[in-house]
């Protein structure tokens, strides 16, 4: 299985290129499926045509445009393969036989019926699938969110037993930190599932979340690349038991969400649940979480949603105000997350010491704090999240 993002493809000279990679794959023995990613910014453009077209954009019709950038790439990376003599077919989700719930723009996969995509794969023909896409279970077409034909080429990867997922993007594999504000961050070798879900999770783009959640529980291999130079990438595999651990992986950070604050809120039974279930039947993803001591009798909730989703989350709150008994809601978008991530931070003491510490160095206040057994997350002010990645990035050594 090969995915190819959207500046892998971005022109005609990237597509050109990625043919000749998919035939040499081809011709060296070995069935492949590709999955394509609209080309460069398409999706982009058709989201700022819709804003220009109306403000009321139907989620069906959204779907029904955004998803044709794939349809193109698909389309036009068949022609560049038959042009090498490679027989190639193209796919949309729904004849790719995707088959999703019917919440668009989010859709969630439900049942993957590959019989086109195997009856291809017979014939002797590469398949050439649209990413990010599929068809509800009441027959329209659905989107799998933002960066979800990573999502398609895991779960096709996984119905189909594919020896391999490659995901072939514009960076050379998964790295210590970001590079771009990182400048001694260096290329992994190896991360395990576990590792890989809390970078995604914690906002580090090169694989979409959802797609490292599949491959973890289907047990699909992955390998990110670079469609621009081939060299060997990152691979996403099984923790192995018998390796010691680096304690710490990686340095993530974060700035794409924004913090909600209900002020006030009763201390008592319920109260929460109904809070996070009215943002839950949203749709909205809350992230950190943090309720403050009760102090008379009342608390405070803070959480972290994307921005993206801001605008609903406080919308819904606002509704629930007087049957939580809150006295209010706030916002702010001037924050960011870092993150260190590491399987071996299990059996190492210490790490939340220096993390703490090095931040405190650098005069960086904390707001809220989040762990898990291989992560520490903190909310940090967004002007200081990348001195703070650079500084965490020294402090553990990892350049």
């Amino acid at each position: 299985m090969q995915k190819f993002g959207g500046t892998s493809v971005g022109d005609a000279d990237r597509i050109r290129a990625v043919a000749d990679h998919v035939a040499r794959t081809r011709r060296s023995g070995k069935d492949v499926v590709v999955v394509v990613s609209a080309m460069g910014k398409t999706t982009d453009d058709l989201i700022r045509l819709a804003g220009e077209v109306s403000s009321v954009q139907p989620p069906r019709e959204y779907d029904m445009l955004v998803s044709s950038g794939e349809r193109i790439s698909t389309a036009l990376l068949c022609m560049a393969l038959a042009e090498l003599g490679v027989a190639a077919a193209s796919f949309t989700g729904s004849q790719a036989g995707i088959v999703t719930d019917t919440d668009h723009t989010k859709a969630k996969i439900v049942d993957i019926r590959a019989g086109r995509i195997t009856e291809a794969l017979e014939a002797g023909t590469v398949p050439v699938v649209a990413g990010f896409q599929g068809v509800s279970t009441e027959r329209d077409v659905t989107t799998l969110g933002r960066g979800a034909s990573d999502l398609t080429a895991v779960a096709l990867a996984a119905v189909l037993g594919a020896e391999v997922c490659e995901i072939y993007t514009d960076v050379t594999g998964v790295f210590s930190a970001d590079p771009r504000i990182v400048p001694d961050a260096h290329k992994l070798g190896r991360v395990s599932f576990e590792e890989m879900l809390e970078i995604a999770a914690a906002g580090g783009r090169v694989l979409q979340l959802r797609s490292a959640e599949f491959a973890r529980n289907h047990g699909v291999p992955l390998q990110v690349r670079s469609s621009f130079t081939w060299e060997p990438g990152t691979w996403i595999v099984e923790e192995d038991e018998s390796m010691e651990q680096a304690v710490v992986t990686a340095v993530v950070h974060d700035s794409s969400l924004a913090k909600v604050t209900v002020a006030s809120v009763p201390d008592k039974p319920g109260i929460a649940a109904r809070l996070f279930r009215a943002l839950a039947d949203r749709s909205v993803n809350v992230d950190d979480i943090v309720q403050n001591t009760s102090l008379h009798g009342t608390t405070d909730i803070s959480f972290t949603v994307p921005r993206t989703d801001l605008a609903t989350a406080v919308d819904g709150v606002t509704g629930l105000l007087p049957e939580l008994g809150a006295t209010g809601v706030s916002s702010d978008v001037g924050i960011a997350k870092v993150s260190v991530i590491g399987a071996g931070m299990k059996s190492h003491p210490g790490v939340t010491a220096t993390m703490f510490e090095t931040l405190a160095d650098e005069g960086i206040n904390i707001d809220l704090i989040s762990t898990s057994t291989i992560r520490i997350s903190c909310i940090v002010r967004e002007e200081d999240v990348e001195r703070a990645a650079r500084a965490l990035h020294r402090a553990f050594q990892l350049g």
